[in-house]
């Protein structure tokens, strides 16, 4: 299961503005088939580990899945009935930065009307809204 980094250089980060189209990670690398952010948002880990464990169940782990995402953002969460102040909270889990455009899976050896059944399913478990594409 993703957790998070192993090691950071610092320990809290502020979550930063999200932009809204990414223009890098935007085509295939490695499978046929993706699944691509139309949003920007953040994903947490356990979301990630779902859409995985919800892609590979619909392929019967047959082919190859990529998950092309990371949660390196880590967010910090201060618990109810405490008072304002006292510095940031501690870190409660992880977290994906996500633009509009981002591919977070994508699918090779397996045919293309089970791939996009799966990568339907897995996307349903995602808080962003997302397309598959070839």
């Amino acid at each position: 299961m993703l957790n998070g980094p192993k090691s950071i250089k610092y320990k809290k980060t502020k979550k930063g503005r999200l932009k809204k189209l990414e223009f890098k990670s935007n085509k295939l690398k490695f499978g046929t088939i993706g699944l691509k952010a139309v949003e920007a948002g953040i994903i947490n880990s356990k979301q990630i580990e779902s859409a995985r464990q919800a892609i590979t169940r619909k392929i019967k782990r047959k082919g190859k899945v990529w998950i092309k995402i990371f949660p390196y953002l880590p967010i910090t969460s201060k618990p109810t009935g405490i008072r304002m102040g006292k510095g940031k909270g501690e870190i409660s889990h992880w977290g994906a930065r996500v633009q509009g455009g981002n591919v977070l899976f994508e699918i090779c050896g397996i045919n293309n009307s089970v791939a996009i059944s799966a990568l339907k399913t897995g996307g349903a478990k995602l808080p962003v809204k997302t397309k598959i594409f070839n």
